[in-house]
């Protein structure tokens, strides 16, 4: 009897998850492996919805131009075309494993609109929960299902024999583990804790970016990070979905006046980089002070129905949204960027896969789309779970193939660069390499970085992995961002402003 093809699958979000279903429904034996428990994902975290165009009235044609608008028309149109094309079928595979997505009294969904999209199509479970419904959902599943599990394990390396990926060295309850596999896929979401203000779990500390590097594959498009325009500016950076928007939430400056629309025809609902950089620009004129969201036309019995969670949340920080506009500053939010693959999730190093915020198909863009995110784990997982069974079938475990980006010019080592430190770390990617930037300031990010990483760090305990993991990402970052002379999308150079504009440094200090 042959032997079924070993997997392992690190990270436990809806991509990781999906894939991991997929390849065992096509005969192979999962290991699925996370740094803290099964459910303590980013997915866990999302809030908005999933987007897909299910209803009569919508077409993914449409899903596909909001995305690629969106995005700056960087997006490449075949990830896009795949992403919105197959997005429904995903979406109602989620509904047949039961994942409760809210419905009306007649029983049908109900959608919901953000903005830079079209038309309303984005679907929602509790109210504003609906990665932790998908979340539970699909690890109940996993359980159910038989998949290995191994919980607490810290991400080393991939192991690399022979120019392809053999498995992986993991750190469990401080001991050093190898786990052997026929193929590797890494989904261990984005690298938001390279910035001093970020919605993402502190597990994102780019691991599996920095692992695959390090193992030999491409990256590209790293210098699109998303900045969320609307986080609780109190108690924490806790995001407010883009969907409050969508139901008419306005953002207003210290008047009471709202903004959004100075920069963009589409108000609060522009694109995710107008919305965020309109909201700097405002707390920098106001001397650093937040803007508000204003909800209070919505209702306090809408809000708490709705958007049950972030209600909570407002309320256990004393606010009361329903009566009055709540404080809200940007924070880094994903990762457009990642590991180059083809739309299987196949990397430049064979038998090496990746998928979620780790993989970078292009179908972001410059900007990522409102609620793609989790349609694009639902979609690319599915893809490398039946491409990684086909694969181990064939035996032939093809790699993507790819151009290499541009290399930026080399750069000195700051002569002061003060002791590394995570948090020094994340000050001068916020203040240097954030929501705004210029060239000098990427410059000076730059020479510390070089400094910062001509001292080796130790990699001995969970904390010494991440830190070395974001000290590597952080320089393939601002090394990407100095290579795009000019802005797009989320990579703003505020060197090309108007004369009178804040300087970025000026911006981004204030956030």
């Amino acid at each position: 009897m042959t032997r079924r093809p070993d997997v392992v699958v690190v990270g436990t979000g809806i991509a990781g998850l999906t894939a991991a279903r997929r390849a065992a429904q096509g005969g192979c034996r999962v290991t699925l492996v996370t740094k803290g428990t099964l459910e303590e994902t980013a997915t866990a975290s999302a809030q908005g919805g999933v987007a897909a165009a299910l209803r009569a009235d919508d077409s993914a044609e449409a899903h596909a131009h909001d995305t690629m608008v969106s995005g700056a028309e960087h997006n490449d149109p075949a990830a896009v075309g795949v992403l919105t094309g197959e997005g429904p079928d995903r979406v109602r595979e989620l509904i047949d494993l039961g994942v409760p997505f809210d419905r009306d009294e007649a029983g049908a969904l109900r959608w919901g609109l953000e903005a830079a999209h079209g038309a309303p199509r984005i679907v929602h479970a509790g109210g504003d929960a609906t990665g932790a419904a998908i979340e539970r959902t699909l690890a109940a599943r996993a359980r159910a299902d038989g998949l290995r599990i191994v919980e607490h394990a810290c991400l080393v390396d991939v192991v690399v024999d022979g120019g392809r990926a053999v498995g992986v060295e993991l750190l469990v309850h401080g001991r050093r583990e190898t786990v052997r596999a026929a193929a590797v896929v890494l989904a261990t979401g984005g690298a938001g804790h390279l910035f001093a203000h970020t919605t993402n779990p502190s597990v994102a500390t780019g691991d599996g970016l920095a692992a695959a590097v390090r193992a030999g594959v491409t990256v590209r498009d790293l210098e699109f990070v998303q900045f969320h325009p609307t986080v609780l500016a109190a108690g924490g950076s806790f995001l407010v979905s883009e969907a409050v928007r969508g139901e008419g939430a306005t953002l207003v400056d210290d008047s009471g006046a709202r903004f959004v629309f100075e920069t963009h025809p589409d108000g609060e609902l522009a694109p995710r980089d107008v919305v965020t950089r309109a909201v700097a620009r405002r707390m920098a004129q106001q001397g650093g002070r937040p803007v508000r969201l204003d909800a209070t036309a919505l209702g306090a019995g809408f809000l708490a129905r709705r958007f049950p969670t972030i209600d909570a949340a407002v309320r256990a920080r004393g606010l009361d949204w329903a009566r009055e506009p709540i404080p809200v500053t940007p924070a880094a939010h994903y990762l457009m960027g990642g590991v180059v693959t083809d739309l299987d999730g196949r990397t430049t190093v064979p038998g090496l896969y990746a998928v979620g915020e780790t993989a970078c198909t292009g179908v972001h863009g410059a900007n990522r789309l409102a609620s793609n995110s989790l349609l694009e784990g639902a979609v690319f997982g599915f893809r490398a779970g039946a491409a990684i069974a086909a694969d181990a079938v064939s035996g032939t475990w093809p790699a993507a193939s790819t151009a290499l980006p541009a290399d930026a010019d080399p750069i000195a080592a700051a002569e002061d660069a003060p002791p590394f430190s995570r948090d020094a770390l994340q000050r001068l990617m916020w203040q240097e390499a954030g929501a705004l930037r210029t060239r000098a300031g990427l410059e000076h990010a730059a020479s510390m970085l070089a400094a910062w990483s001509a001292r080796p760090l130790p990699r001995t305990d969970v904390r010494e992995h991440e830190d070395a993991n974001l000290l590597q990402v952080a320089g393939l970052v601002v090394a990407a961002a100095r290579t795009r002379t000019a802005s797009l999308g989320a990579h703003h150079l505020a060197d090309e402003d108007a004369a009178g504009v804040p300087s970025a440094r000026e911006l981004v200090a204030s956030c």
